[in-house]
C-alpha cells in the first residue's frame, strides 16, 4: 500500500511547524487524544499530498478518509463534534453562537496580525493590534479561569499558541494586564498544550 494511499486510511493532519493555527488544530488532537498522524510541511518544499488534498496549499489541512477539511476552525469544531468527550464548546445555541463569535473576531482582528509580525518584527502596526488587543481583554481573566468563562474551550485553543508567542513576536505587556500571562500559564501547564507542541515551538521559549 502506498504511503498517500495510507494515510487515507488514518486521520491526518498536516501541518507548519510554526504556524498559529495547526498548533491550536495539534491542541485540539491532544486534549481529546485523537489518533492522528501529524505530518509536519515545510512552506519553502513542495509537499505534493498537500498539494493532492489543499487547493491553497495551506496549512492546517485535515484528512479523515473521504473527508478533506483545510479551514483551522472547521477543523477544530469537526474534532469536537467527531469525538465529543472533552467538550470544548458548549451545548447551549447561545453559547455555542458566543463562542463562534469570538473566534471569529480574533481571527479577523488578530491573526492578519500575527502573521504579519512573523513576517516583520518590526510591523508597528501589526505590533500595537495584538498588544492593545490583550490589554482590552485582560478584565475577563480578573473574574474568570478562561476566555468564556470557567470551563476551557476552543477560544481557549485559538488563544493559547498567540500567547506562547508574544516573546518572539516583542510583545510585552504591561502591569494592568498581568492576569493575561497567567492566563497563559494556566493554558501552558495543560499536558495536551505540551504534547501538541512541534520542536520549533519549543525553541521559541527554550522548552
Amino acid at each position: 500500500m502506498s504511503t498517500l494511499a495510507t494515510r487515507r486510511s488514518i486521520m491526518t493532519l498536516y501541518s507548519g511547524t510554526d504556524c498559529v493555527l495547526s498548533h491550536a488544530c495539534r491542541i485540539v488532537l491532544q486534549e481529546k487524544d485523537i489518533e492522528c498522524e501529524v505530518v509536519y510541511t515545510d512552506p519553502s518544499d513542495t509537499c505534493q499530498e498537500l498539494a493532492e488534498f489543499n487547493p491553497y496549499y495551506e496549512t492546517p489541512t485535515l484528512v479523515d478518509r473521504d473527508l478533506i477539511l483545510y479551514d483551522p476552525f472547521i477543523i477544530n469544531e469537526y474534532l469536537d463534534e467527531r469525538l465529543p468527550h472533552p467538550p470544548l464548546m458548549p451545548v447551549d445555541p447561545v453559547s455555542r453562537a458566543k463562542q463562534r463569535l469570538m473566534i471569529m473576531r480574533l481571527n479577523r482582528d488578530w491573526f492578519d496580525s500575527v502573521k504579519a509580525l512573523q513576517a516583520d518584527k518590526r510591523d508597528k502596526a501589526a505590533h500595537k493590534v495584538i498588544r492593545d488587543g490583550l490589554i482590552a481583554i485582560s478584565p475577563l481573566f480578573t473574574e474568570q479561569d478562561y476566555a468564556m468563562g470557567e470551563e476551557y474551550s476552543l477560544v481557549d485553543v485559538i488563544l493559547a499558541p498567540l500567547l506562547w508567542r508574544l516573546p518572539v513576536l516583542n510583545i510585552v505587556l504591561p502591569k494592568q494586564a498581568q492576569v493575561v500571562e497567567e492566563y497563559a500559564e494556566r493554558l501552558f501547564e495543560r499536558q495536551a498544550f505540551q504534547d501538541s507542541m512541534s520542536d520549533t515551538e519549543r525553541d521559541l521559549r527554550g522548552f
